[in-house]
């Protein structure tokens, strides 16, 4: 856990890579069942990094290594990417005549910074950022198309650079909007 952090509040889905960490310790020996029993429970009541922290810090550090290039192609169709997915350092969209909707905030980044060239004709793309995320869109050239951006500029989070030609699409680039229970 990175010390930089130790005040920020930790998510479900942050707590449950903490517990998979565990559970792969007591896999391998590390810890006993007992002692796995009692670093769960206390991970599980963990409210921010800082707290978990006791729980891993004699446990080696998992080292995750994302791709560094993905390519994703659609024609005439949907394209719809939610929940945990692995998030490359450099992502490549083309798609023609269709929708594609790319959800990061539950995706495993193994970078802070992604890179995103776009190649979409007469298509939607909406890219829904995490929070605390940034996205930079100066490297978009845009023919007869619309491209919003509801993200602030510059931030701490992970940092998206999008570029790429769009023509007669649509692209939008926002986080996830919430209202009481429900998150699109």
């Amino acid at each position: 856990m990175s010390t930089d952090h130790r005040g920020m509040r930790i998510s479900d889905a942050e707590r449950e890579q903490v517990v998979a960490q565990l559970n792969t310790a007591v896999s391998e020996g590390r810890l006993t069942l007992a002692e796995f029993e009692e670093r769960v429970d206390g991970v599980l009541r963990s409210r921010t990094f800082g707290e978990i922290e006791p729980y891993v810090s004699d446990l080696p550090v998992q080292q995750y290594k994302a791709p560094d290039f993905k390519e994703i192609r659609n024609r005439t169709s949907s394209l719809k990417r939610h929940g945990r997915w692995t998030v490359p350092r450099r992502l490549s969209i083309s798609t023609q005549v269709g929708s594609v909707k790319l959800d990061f905030t539950e995706a495993i980044f193994g970078t802070n910074v992604v890179d995103i060239v776009l190649e979409a004709q007469s298509s939607s793309v909406e890219l829904i950022l995490p929070a605390g995320s940034t996205a930079d869109l100066d490297g978009v050239d845009a023919h007869a198309s619309n491209v919003r951006s509801r993200v602030e500029p510059s931030g701490q989070g992970i940092t998206f650079h999008i570029s790429g030609a769009v023509k007669s699409s649509n692209v939008k680039v926002r986080y996830q909007r919430k209202f009481w229970r429900w998150r699109w």
